[in-house]
């Protein structure tokens, strides 16, 4: 992927597709230790020991349709090429850690990319059409981007408190929450 970040994209499907109703993100940028990591943390069903001691080989997944699941392999395939190493948690009926590190200065290691688009993208995809046709969110999110000792945080179950019951997916509240991601996430690089 030429992304991280659409590596990002692809294990929070997985959170999803694992019903977790919180999902947890948190990228820490550590230029003084030349390290960058991933790590994702969800409340889903988790996965069996026999799952989780095959669950980067490339050719285990728990689809029906394509007997392929790529996913958490290449993740650690990128990972590996850059120094780093990818780890898998996981316990049934509590949930699923991945944690991820690149060295950050890897020649081969890939862009972060856009987390605004990401977490905009997640937002929209992990929308429920209720009963009566009121959207409510399922899922709620809390990633936090870290660079050396300055961090920031976003947490949607605050911004939900602040809608005061408008949906969290209504265009103009997702292109605001893109723009206040990009403008922190700038903010925080540039510190």
């Amino acid at each position: 992927m030429k992304e991280l970040s659409l590596h990002i994209l692809d294990i929070v499907q997985n959170s999803l597709k694992a019903n977790a109703t919180l999902i947890k993100i948190k990228i820490v940028e550590d230029f003084i230790k030349d390290r960058l990591t991933i790590d994702i943390k969800d409340n889903g069903k988790g996965m069996s020991s026999d799952l989780l001691k095959s669950v980067t080989d490339p050719f285990v997944t728990t689809r029906d349709t394509r007997r392929v699941g790529l996913g958490i392999s290449l993740l650690k395939a990128t990972a590996e090429q850059c120094e780093g190493s990818l780890r898998v948690e996981s316990e049934e009926g509590k949930g699923t850690g991945i944690h991820a590190t690149f060295q950050h200065s890897h020649i081969d290691r890939a862009p972060l990319g856009s987390m605004e688009d990401t977490l905009t993208t997640l937002l929209i995809t992990s929308e429920e059409q209720m009963e009566g046709g009121e959207n409510t969110s399922t899922v709620d999110y809390v990633y936090e981007h870290q660079v050396n000792d300055e961090s920031f945080v976003f947490d949607t179950r605050e911004v939900k408190k602040i809608l005061e019951g408008t949906p969290i997916n209504d265009l103009e509240i997702l292109d605001w929450i893109k723009g206040y991601l990009k403008e922190n996430l700038e903010t925080l690089v540039k510190s």
